[in-house]
């Protein structure tokens, strides 16, 4: 008598083979028989016409805080996502002095868009070293599995104090104790390292993060540790302002250290060839023996602008920001105020306003070609028709008018949607060639991060519904091979070996899938974070059961209220 057998499903095992219809059976928290028709069971799950495949193993989240109260980790997890791996871009809680708890806050709100309201209420701070954290992590009870890598800038911040901080050089002896605390970190379950060395990056007040001139020598004495251990993967973000420097150093790391490195890849609409440039550094290093591998996302990067989000395209009007402490309620009736709309409408952007924002999203304020009616359902590969431009040449409006006339009406609620990167014109190809790249990995879901302003953590039903299903404007990917990318392989890259498949041994980590009925939701702003704390969520239909180790979690999208999930170490640990 089998624990649970998922009946007559349409089995896509995680590794890229042709699916094909048979039971699924699991005795305990491990899956024991995969096709053909399998016994008797305690309970039986009925997928006949719907997909049975592994659950989705994120490896690019920000749930740093979140995960110390929060046993849910929606929206991933109610997109499929089984396993989640945050500390990534250089960001997170530890290791921490009590002296920095703010510096650290200031740092994850001002680069990921956390509200430091939500992480001075949620955060226990019941741990000082990186260990003491995961301590702190496996002591609650969850609903999905949690794993996390050791975050740059608190290391350096722990060492080097307000040194770190003015982004001084690393002495020796301050190397030296990032590279053991690393290792101490790895050999109690971290799953690799994370910087960042990029302008997009920055603190609340406008500073750049404490890594983001560190010499070669400070990331070589860190990546030691990953030598030393023989596991973890070292990740990046970089500007790549000398992209030839950049593969310099990343091949002679990975080279030394014998483990994979990777890096966040998207392209610029300023420089079309920077993308194919990026991809044959990444070539050209893997034959020359550096495990190198570019991380790249399953949809464009893109921010949602409303009045309820934390950007719009007035928001650098004068008239307009002057109204931003006001209601949604207060602000909308003052928005419809036709003086109020002429004074706004009359304004140009403040370069001062402007110059608060990171370089790549100051073009909301006048890039109306760039900015779409996101829909519902959301478009994420719009047309040109459906950019303000497009919609406003068929009307007597000027653009910036348009677009007034479009957030203001109705509930004050409607959303555009802005591709900061790779999307320009219409041209989804940058994406499309990602996913199918052998030398990229899926991931950029940035689950949750940037609260107010991006909701892509429902990546994993995107990249069914969109490029299995529905895409009419260029070709699709295979059913298997999509599974793959968001299962087996981003497992196997990190060395979450007892999970990515459905084969007999494996954790039993499971989605039933109506995949014809799946369905994106239009993102939604809710306060629910701590302190009333804001952030966008985008839910899903379609999804008959999630199962945590055996366990259901999730059934036809609603929570069971189990809590099977725990802290995953690394094998190391």
């Amino acid at each position: 008598m089998h624990d649970i057998v998922i009946r007559g499903g349409t089995i896509v095992d995680g590794t890229g083979s042709k699916s094909y219809t048979g039971d699924v059976a699991i005795d305990g928290d491990r899956i024991t028989q995969v096709g053909g028709k399998a016994g008797p069971a305690r309970r039986e799950i009925k997928a006949d016409g719907q997909i049975v495949t592994p659950g989705w193993v994120d490896i690019h989240t920000h749930y740093d805080g979140q995960a110390t109260w929060d046993p849910v980790l929606a929206p991933s997890s109610w997109h499929g996502v089984t396993t989640i791996l945050m500390g990534n871009c250089g960001v997170g809680f530890a290791p921490v002095r009590k002296a920095d708890h703010d510096c650290l806050i200031d740092l994850m709100e001002g680069v990921e868009d956390i509200p430091g309201i939500a992480l001075a209420e949620g955060l226990a701070w019941d741990w000082e070293t990186f260990p003491d954290y995961l301590n702190a992590l496996e002591r609650l009870p969850r609903t999905i599995d949690v794993a996390a890598q050791v975050p740059h800038h608190p290391l350096r911040v722990y060492v080097m104090g307000d040194r770190a901080v003015r982004r001084e050089i690393a002495t020796a002896t301050d190397i030296e104790a990032m590279s053991r605390l690393t290792e101490e970190a790895l050999r109690a379950g971290a799953f690799g390292f994370t910087t960042s060395r990029t302008d997009q990056h920055k603190t609340t007040k406008g500073d750049l993060v404490p890594g983001r001139y560190s010499e070669n020598q400070e990331l070589f004495g860190i990546g030691a540790a990953l030598g030393r251990t023989g596991s973890g993967a070292f990740g990046m973000l970089s500007d790549f302002e000398d992209e030839a420097a950049e593969f310099e150093w990343m091949t002679q790391l990975s080279k030394s250290t014998q483990r994979p490195l990777w890096f966040l890849l998207t392209d610029r609409s300023y420089d079309p060839q920077r993308y194919n440039r990026l991809m044959d550094g990444v070539r050209k290093a893997r034959a020359n023996g550096a495990a190198i591998t570019a991380q790249v996302a399953g949809r464009p990067v893109g921010i949602i602008l409303g009045l309820t989000t934390s950007l719009n395209p007035f928001a650098a009007r004068p008239a307009f920001a002057a109204l931003a402490k006001l209601s949604v309620a207060e602000r909308l009736a003052r928005l419809r105020d036709p003086a109020v709309r002429a004074e706004i409408l009359g304004q140009e952007a403040s370069e001062e306003l402007l110059a608060i924002l990171p370089p790549l999203q100051r073009p909301i304020a006048t890039r109306w070609d760039r900015q779409y009616v996101l829909g519902d359902p959301p478009d994420y590969e719009p047309d040109d028709s459906k950019s303000i431009a497009g919609m406003a040449a068929k009307t007597n409006l000027t653009p910036a008018e348009f677009c007034y006339d479009y957030l203001t009406g109705g509930n004050g609620d409607r959303m555009l949607f802005y591709p900061v990167t790779n999307y320009v014109h219409g041209d989804h190809g940058v994406v499309q060639g990602g996913i199918a790249d052998p030398a990229t990995i899926l991931g950029l879901g940035d689950g949750g991060a940037h609260c107010g302003q991006i909701c892509d953590s429902s990546l994993p039903t995107y990249m069914l519904t969109h490029w299995v299903r529905d895409r009419h404007r260029g070709p699709r990917f295979p059913l298997e091979f999509v599974v793959k990318r968001l299962t087996s392989e981003t497992a196997d890259f990190f060395g979450f070996h007892d999970r990515g498949r459905l084969a007999p041994g494996k954790k039993a980590d499971v989605n039933v899938v109506d995949l014809a009925g799946l369905r994106l939701h239009h993102p939604e702003l809710r306060h629910d974070l701590p302190a009333g704390g804001k952030r966008l969520v985008q839910r899903a239909d379609g999804y008959t059961a999630t199962l945590v180790g055996g366990t259901p979690v999730f059934e036809n999208g609603e929570e069971t209220g189990s809590r099977p999930g725990k802290l995953v170490r690394s094998t190391s640990a």
